[in-house]
């Protein structure tokens, strides 16, 4: 059995999708881009800016599940250039200080909505 997430903490799905699906014991994200909940809009064009967002909004959609970062047992993160990297992972350690997870990285050509980087997750609960 599976329950949808939904909440309003974080970006509402661009397209036919959830937020995030839980099921036997474990939380699988859609992918977070740099929209702000609030007002929907993409964020600057900063991977700094953007990576934090998009971690947040990770955060909120976790937690309105019953989880929370801590709980994240792998990562996948999709960025748009390479040069971007060292400055992502700046901003990812902060929030995965202690026992990260797992994680593979991307480079891909685009992302929706014209976005530098997005992140999805799995995790418990």
């Amino acid at each position: 059995m599976k329950e949808v997430i939904k909440t309003g903490s974080a970006p509402e799905a661009i397209g036919p999708y959830s937020q995030a699906v839980k099921s036997k014991g474990l939380i699988f994200t859609a992918g977070q881009i740099a929209i702000s909940p609030g007002d929907n809009k993409l964020l600057e064009s900063d991977i700094k800016i953007q990576t934090r967002q998009v971690l947040e909004n990770l955060k909120a959609v976790l937690e309105s599940a019953g989880s929370s970062l801590s709980k994240v047992l792998k990562t996948t993160v999709y960025l748009i250039k390479p040069d971007d990297f060292p400055e992502m992972n700046k901003v990812y350690a902060k929030y995965f200080e202690h026992q990260p997870p797992a994680r593979t990285t991307v480079f891909v050509n685009s992302l929706p909505k014209g976005a530098l980087i997005e992140i999805d997750a799995v995790a418990e609960y």
